[in-house]
This record gives structure tokens, C-alpha cells and sequence, in this order.
């Protein structure tokens, strides 16, 4: 009896599985690393991973509406419409190279690249737009990082 409930978990949890992987689509070169980051551990402790390639799992709580350029992705979705999830802002190098649609909000996401300081430029832009997104008032102070993405995969 025991074996027979372990087989047909096995068996739902390979179902599951296929499924999720036909499901994804894979943007840039796609996510190679097999081991994720946690998005708290970027958050609270970036400067251990500036200049480090990593990968970061999440859901996408926000999306470049103009060109698709940046994704932000929170470790869990948002409990409530007002609450707000501690994001990690995924950008790519340069727009058009990878385009994430604003239709993936609040899909599960995985995405891959190179954690950087946000020094100017379109980085900051970025991170303002993030900011504005999210509601947030000028004054406050935006996204400090960055993951300078080389893929993601979306499902």
C-alpha cells in the first residue's frame, strides 16, 4: 500500500513538472545555474553578491510597460493589494535584446545575470520607474541593485 501511494506521488509530481516545463517560455540565453539565490538574501546582503552571477526565483510583481527592458521579482506574490513585496530588480544591457511582456505579472519567474550597483543612467531609470509602479513617492529612494539579466524563464 505504501509503495503504490510513493509510486503515484512520483508519478503527480513528474506530471507536474512536464507540465511546468511546457508552460515556460525561455527569454535571452535562458537560465543555466541550478542554484537560486534567495531574493531576501540579495536584498539584505548585496554587497556579497556585486559582480557574482546568480540566479533568483520569484514571482514578477511588476514590468517595464514601455519596452520591456526590466522585470522586478518578489520571492512571494503580494498578500493584498496593499501590501508591498521586497522586489529585486531584474534589467537587461540594453532594450530590445530581451523583451518581458507585461502580461507575465504574477507568473513564477527565474532569471539569471550579473548583481550590479545602480550608478546612473538607465539603470536608474529603471529603478525609478520600478518605484513609481509600486507608488512610491519621489522622494523616496529607489532600487540600489540590479541583476544585469542574460536570461530569464518565465512560466
Amino acid at each position: 500500500m505504501r509503495s503504490r501511494l510513493l509510486l503515484a506521488l512520483a508519478v503527480a509530481l513528474t506530471v507536474t513538472v512536464v507540465a511546468r516545463a511546457a508552460d515556460s517560455k525561455s527569454y535571452g540565453k535562458g537560465v543555466t545555474l541550478n542554484t537560486s539565490t534567495p531574493i531576501a538574501r540579495v536584498i539584505d546582503k548585496p554587497a556579497d553578491y556585486v559582480g557574482k552571477t546568480i540566479r533568483v526565483e520569484g514571482v514578477i510583481t511588476e514590468v517595464c510597460e514601455a519596452m520591456g527592458c526590466w522585470m522586478a521579482l518578489a520571492a512571494d506574490a503580494p498578500k493584498s493589494a496593499q501590501s508591498e513585496a521586497r522586489t529585486v530588480l531584474i534589467q537587461v544591457e540594453h532594450d530590445g535584446v530581451i523583451v518581458f511582456p507585461v502580461t507575465s505579472r504574477g507568473h513564477k519567474a527565474a532569471a539569471q545575470g550579473v548583481l550590479e550597483k545602480i550608478s546612473g543612467g538607465e539603470g536608474q531609470e529603471a529603478a525609478a520607474e520600478l518605484a513609481h509602479q509600486q507608488g512610491k513617492e519621489k522622494a523616496e529612494a529607489p532600487v540600489q541593485y540590479r541583476i544585469a539579466a542574460t536570461g530569464a524563464v518565465i512560466y
